[in-house]
Order: structure tokens, then sequence, then C-alpha cells
């Protein structure tokens, strides 16, 4: 009996960063064939060891592929990386966009229709550890003709995919994004700015972290930036520095709504205080040291 399975799409990924590093290795152990380009080649090199074929270029990584991915830092790297891939984009493409880049979705879109591709606004939940396991939470909109193509995609390098919007508006998911960054923006600076009043006045941090720890009050989250403050282990699954953007983005977004977030504006003047003193390449949870003059 002959084999009738169909075989997966290839998927070029463009950015392999904290994020899109794991992304491209998990579409590849879930049987995709997957190509690959970061901007430093370097970084994208060890996908070679796990069957990703490393591009120099991003029109060689797209060269062929029905899926493309974009993950990188922000919406001006997410067009700038399209841009360098159009002349291999064939018409009919999928563009996956897997970024934070706020109110920048809609130059996204519009590049997308300029070229004939299919564009999927498709932020993720998590950081590098998610990333890692392939449990990241996948908030998509965009057009409902291309969801069972992407389920598997997603199934590969996410726990749960959430289609925000069943009208194809390609925004929905990266405002929802926003909404989210709010939140987490305030735990973060909620557990700097705590422990550091401990410190301050020679609280145990230990016994606020007892306190709060199985109550209505604990969660993963505060659990692992809390311990990374205690412990001082700043490996980064989100930098300081990338949050700040995040949260400038949710600022020029609740300007344009007429929102006020007193919160996140002083947040983000945290994150770049923190930046300033040199610990921009760190953790988030590294929001910590804008509590302290150096």
């Amino acid at each position: 009996m002959s084999d009738t399975t169909a075989p997966q799409p290839t998927v070029a990924v463009l950015g392999t960063g904290v994020i899109g590093f794991p992304v491209a290795r998990n579409l590849a152990r879930a049987g995709f064939p997957v190509r690959a380009w970061n901007r430093t080649r370097g970084k994208a090199e060890p996908l070679t060891a796990h069957g990703v074929h490393v591009a120099d270029t991003a029109a060689e990584a797209v060269d062929g592929a029905s899926i493309v991915l974009t993950v990188v830092k922000d919406g001006p790297a997410a067009l700038e990386a399209v841009t360098a891939a159009a002349p291999s984009l064939a018409e009919g493409t999928v563009w996956v966009q897997l970024s934070t880049v706020g109110d920048a979705v809609d130059t996204l879109a519009g590049f997308a229709r300029e070229h004939g591709l299919v564009f999927v606004d498709a932020p993720v939940q998590g950081t590098r550890q998610p990333a890692e396991q392939g449990r990241l939470i996948v908030m998509a909109a965009g057009a409902p003709s291309v969801r069972d193509t992407l389920t598997p995609v997603f199934d590969a390098i996410g726990k749960r995919t959430l289609w925000v919007a069943d009208d194809g508006d390609s925004g929905a998911a990266s405002r929802l994004k926003l909404v989210l960054n709010t939140w987490v923006i305030a735990l973060t600076h909620g557990v700097g700015e705590a422990l550091a009043l401990a410190e301050g006045l020679g609280v145990d941090p230990g016994h606020f972290i007892e306190v709060v720890s199985g109550g209505p009050m604990d969660n993963g989250y505060f659990q692992g930036k809390s311990a990374a403050v205690i412990s001082g282990d700043y490996t980064t699954s989100f930098s300081v520095d990338n949050a700040a953007k995040d949260a400038r983005l949710v600022l020029e977004a609740a300007r344009r709504a007429g929102v006020r977030m007193d919160t996140v504006e002083a947040g983000h003047a945290r994150f770049v205080r923190a930046s300033e003193l040199g610990h921009g390449d760190k953790d988030m949870a590294a929001g910590y040291f804008a509590s302290f003059d150096k």
C-alpha cells in the first residue's frame, strides 16, 4: 500500500533569536522542511544540527517556502526582513508575523496586500523557556482560509492557539498582545519594587516570598521573577531593552485610543533607567535595579 500522506509545507523562519531559534528547531522536529535566516548568521548556524537549512539571505530562505514566519524585534525589523525576502516571495505565500509590533501591524498588512501575500498577525505570549518547550500561546488573526494550513505549524510551536477575529481583522491579535503586555509590565515591576523595598528596609525577602507563596497573589511569573532577583541570575528570557520597547508600544497605542496608562508610563521609565544603568541586555526582571541610583 502506498503512503498517501501529503508532505509538510516548507516553512521559512526569518529571525532566530531567543524565540525564533526554538521556533525553527521545533518546526523541524515536527517534520516540516525549515529554512532559516538571521541577520547574524552565526546565531542561526547551530540549527543545521536539527536539519534546518540556514540561508545566507532572507530571499534565499523564503525561496520555495509556502509559509514564512518573521520572528524579530519589532515592526520595522519585520518589514525590513520581508522586504529583503520580497524578490523570492511567490504570490499567495502565507506570511505569519510572530513579533510584538503594535500599530505597525497596519504597515505590515499593507505590504502583504501590495505583494499578494496572505498576512496573518500572530504574536506569541511566552519567552525563552516556553519557546524551547513548544508551549507558546499563539494569538492569531487573519484570513480564515489559511487556518487549517497553519494549525499544525502553530501546534508545533505552541500549546494553544487563540484565533481572535472571525472577520479577518489582521490587527486584532497585536492589539490583544498590547493588553497582555500591560499586565506583564505591572507584574514585573510589582515584584521588583517589592523586593527593592525589602532590601531598603532590611526585610528578609524570603519572608515576603513565603507569605505570597501558595496564596491568591501567587503565580508562576511571581516565582520566576522573584527567584531571578534573589539569586542574581538574570539569564535573558526577555530583555530589559525589549521590555522597554514593548512598554513604548503600549503607550503609543493607548495615546491614540485616549486611554491613560500611568502604570505603564512609570514602568517604561523604569526599564529605560535600568538600561541606562547597564542592564539592558539582562532579563526584564533586572528592572529591579531601577529602584537604586547605581
